[in-house]
């Protein structure tokens, strides 16, 4: 993980916003196949807004999916007012199933770092609350493993001036988030917060990782 470029971590700082209810669909497979020959691995990411999450991920080379939901907490099939009024537990989050053939957990770590402020807790640009905490919810040893260690050498590296705060957690739960917030940004790209704190994030953001994006 040393070949990480830890200097291009302050390209990006983030802003969130509460958004979406629920429906009632409960935990996905960890990890699944799109056909018959495709393994596919799943990452679930929480740092704050999951419609800047999911544009992110996205467009990355490798990555099949993105979902927004709510994860880690202790209501079951919480609903937006739940979440926002601060007692479920759960925090904003993004599954992302993708192919490990094409693109690694470490490369993903990478990703998730380097998209929000790891530093500030509970709390993304203007919005707080535990919802929008930095956290990783990983599925097995490995991705403990991985996540730790990444963790450990940012905090080492003074990427940032202050600790690391992101909570490396067992994953216990996830609830999809409605099906309008789906693709969110690239759905609603003249609404505000896409135009004004996605899109400059975005673009930003393909920058730094242009020779991991998807080919159109």
């Amino acid at each position: 993980m040393h070949k990480f470029l830890f200097s291009s971590l302050m390209v990006m700082t983030a802003l969130a916003s509460c958004a979406g209810k629920q429906n009632n669909t409960n935990m996905m497979n960890d990890t699944q196949t799109t056909d018959r020959t495709m393994k596919t691995d799943t990452a679930d990411f929480g740092e704050g807004c999951f419609w800047c999450t999911e544009a992110f991920f996205q467009r990355l080379e490798g990555v099949i999916s993105v979902k927004s939901g709510y994860g880690g907490g202790h209501v079951e099939n919480p609903t937006y007012e739940q979440v926002c009024d601060k007692t479920t537990g759960h925090a904003e989050m993004a599954r992302i199933i993708y192919d490990p053939s094409k693109i690694t957990y470490d490369e993903l770590l990478e990703v998730f770092w380097k998209t929000h402020d790891p530093t500030t807790l509970n709390q993304q640009g203007a919005d707080k609350g535990p919802q929008y905490r930095s956290v990783i919810f990983y599925h097995n040893a490995e991705q403990k493993e991985k996540a730790e260690k990444y963790k450990a050498e940012l905090d080492k590296s003074g990427a940032w001036p202050n600790p690391i705060v992101t909570a490396i957690e067992p994953f216990k739960n996830f609830y999809p988030a409605e099906n309008y917030h789906d693709d969110y940004y690239n759905q609603n790209q003249n609404q505000g917060y896409c135009r004004y704190v996605i899109q400059p994030k975005l673009e930003k953001f393909e920058k730094v990782f242009k020779n991991k994006l998807k080919k159109h």
